[in-house]
């Protein structure tokens, strides 16, 4: 499949990154949607509780009672989707990387950044469909998790890198030369890729794309190394 990338999207909360097909309406940042739902039906049943032992006789169970039906559904329903819940993964950067980001990031890297690193609930893992769709999932193996992104500049350009941990997938699948090209085809257009071992311990390896297109990041690429050298 040599379709472009695109985010995931929902029909039903849109920018909590819930798993249904429809262009988002609205985005939400900055917490978690199953704290916040868990919290008012805390609230909620916590309150009826209370209005109920402070009521005098037994004839006022109309509110309080009221107040059991809904919040604890309501609670319920946060814990359900705290359970499916998938954090927002950190994103590294330096000065210079903001700078060349904002001057050079392709509308496939903005997406992917913002899709990321917001909470999402009902997928496998961050970019699931992505991964799949490359063919870096091994058939009875957990999904690649996506645990950071990282920004920098290299040579004027810049640098890109989704960074995976990788336990059931092996680093010689992520680095085979046909599914390089089908990364830059993939997340294009005007990237080049390559793939980056990051920790072999701790089995997490990167796809860096380089803007500028494929010739740009080879060459980028070549410096970096002669650099390192």
């Amino acid at each position: 499949d040599e379709e472009g990338w695109s985010a995931p999207k929902s029909a039903m909360i849109g920018g909590a990154g819930v798993n249904n097909a429809g262009e988002p309406p609205f985005e939400i940042r900055g917490f978690s949607l199953g704290n916040l739902i868990i919290s008012i039906g805390i609230l909620i049943t916590v309150a009826s509780f209370g209005e109920y032992l402070s009521e005098s006789g037994g004839d006022g169970l109309n509110v309080s009672g009221l107040g059991f039906v809904y919040g604890i559904p309501v609670f319920l329903a946060g814990a359900a989707l705290k359970y499916a819940e998938i954090e927002p993964v950190p994103c590294y950067s330096t000065p210079a990387g903001e700078k060349i980001y904002e001057e050079k990031a392709t509308e496939i890297i903005k997406k992917i950044k913002q899709d990321v690193t917001r909470h999402r609930y009902g997928d496998e893992a961050h970019l699931d469909t992505t991964v799949k769709k490359l063919g870096l999932v091994v058939p009875g193996k957990d999904y690649p998790q996506l645990r950071e992104l990282r920004e920098e500049e290299i040579d004027g350009e810049l640098g890109f890198t989704m960074v995976w941990q990788s336990i059931g997938t092996p680093y010689k699948m992520w680095a085979d030369e046909r599914r390089i090209k089908k990364y830059e085809t993939y997340f294009g257009p005007d990237v080049g890729a390559e793939v980056v071992k990051i920790d072999a311990e701790q089995r997490l390896v990167g796809i860096r794309l380089i803007t500028g297109g494929v010739k740009t990041a080879q060459v980028a690429v070549g410096e970096a190394e002669q650099a390192a050298s």
